[in-house]
């Protein structure tokens, strides 16, 4: 049986502020730019979302993307959308949240939730330039 690779792109806004708080205010400013604002930023992020697998012979599907949307929806972007990184999501407490960071947490979320299919790869765009890309090592 073939395996193919499906996608579900999904949008969602958030703030964050990016700095560590090991480092001295200098260092943060050095470091991590305008990103370390302490009245926080935002973006209008863009996650992707690849799952991968063999094609169902009676529907015809990897994984039907209505539940990979819902799945997503429920799991990940209803829990961060217009909330901010730093105070109002719990599995980001303690962590810097950098889009690398980021993206390793929706993984650890995702991962078992979109069975029969593998995940295969997240991609999270932070602005129409940059993005990060995932694929589980």
């Amino acid at each position: 049986m073939p395996s193919v690779t499906v996608t579900r792109r999904m949008r969602f806004n958030a703030a964050h502020r990016v700095f560590n708080p090991a480092f001295s205010d200098a260092e943060n400013d050095a470091t991590f730019g305008k990103c370390n604002n302490p009245n926080w930023h935002g973006h209008n992020y863009t996650l992707d979302v690849s799952v991968e697998g063999p094609i169902d012979k009676r529907t015809g599907y990897v994984l039907d993307l209505a539940k990979l949307r819902d799945t997503v929806e429920r799991e990940v972007v209803g829990v961060v959308d217009h909330r901010n990184f730093n105070l109002d999501v719990a599995f980001m407490k303690g962590v810097i949240p950098t889009s690398e960071n980021i993206i390793v947490a929706f993984w650890k979320i995702l991962q078992p939730a979109v069975s029969p299919g593998r995940l295969s790869k997240l991609v999270l765009w932070e602005t129409e330039n940059n993005y990060v890309e995932y694929s589980g090592h």
